[in-house]
């Protein structure tokens, strides 16, 4: 079973096309649910997170709030780099103990990696391809701003943290480019399955 890093700036589509893989067979470890979910469940986590940043990230009853923590990590590269030392090493481990299990399952082809920042963390290394979706500026916004969880300035502020869409293309082994239909997405990531698989 091959393993595939599926990656893309904020805003790319890159949640649509791990969708379109799924419908097509292959098993989606979401990098940022397993994140949120580690906020959410596990103490280490939490702790080391409090430890970091302090209690301005905490609700008044005491649980880390994910949109201060957002704010405080997000507001550069150093705060970012700081939040993902604490929480990449258990996303990983978690990563391998799904590999684990769905490889013994054998029912999946492509064990597909949906992850925002392969590249910026390493993981690529530890992929047999890498898929990137990229955007252009225009519709990336739009996207983003169509969610309606994050305002213009915070989104900006993403953008800039994370590597450029020619930048990732340049070391992907496929670039969806998604600008157009959703239809003329799909028959990209379609193609891209086909020749995977």
């Amino acid at each position: 079973m091959l393993k595939v890093g599926l990656t893309g700036g904020i805003g790319s589509g890159k949640s649509t096309v791990s969708k379109m893989m799924a419908q097509m067979g292959a098993f989606i470890f979401d990098a940022d649910s397993e994140a949120r979910k580690l906020l959410m469940e596990n103490t280490t986590v939490q702790n080391e997170l409090i430890s970091e940043f302090g209690t301005d990230i905490l609700c008044p009853d005491g649980e880390i709030e994910r949109k201060k923590l957002a704010k405080t990590a997000f507001q550069d590269e150093d705060h970012q780099l700081r939040l993902n030392a604490i929480v990449h090493p258990f996303v990983s481990e978690a990563f391998d103990r799904a590999f684990d299990r769905v490889a013994a399952a054998g029912e999946h082809d492509l064990f597909i990696l949906d992850a925002a920042l392969i590249y910026e963390a390493g993981l690529d290394q530890h992929m047999d391809y890498v898929v990137v979706v990229s955007s252009t500026l225009k519709h990336r916004m739009e996207r983003s701003l169509k969610r309606g969880t994050l305002a213009r300035e915070e989104i900006i502020r993403r953008m800039d943290l994370q590597w450029g869409d020619e930048e990732k293309a340049g070391l992907a082994d496929f670039v969806i480019r998604n600008n157009g239909t959703k239809e003329q997405l799909r028959e990209q990531v379609t193609e891209i399955y086909k020749q995977l698989v």
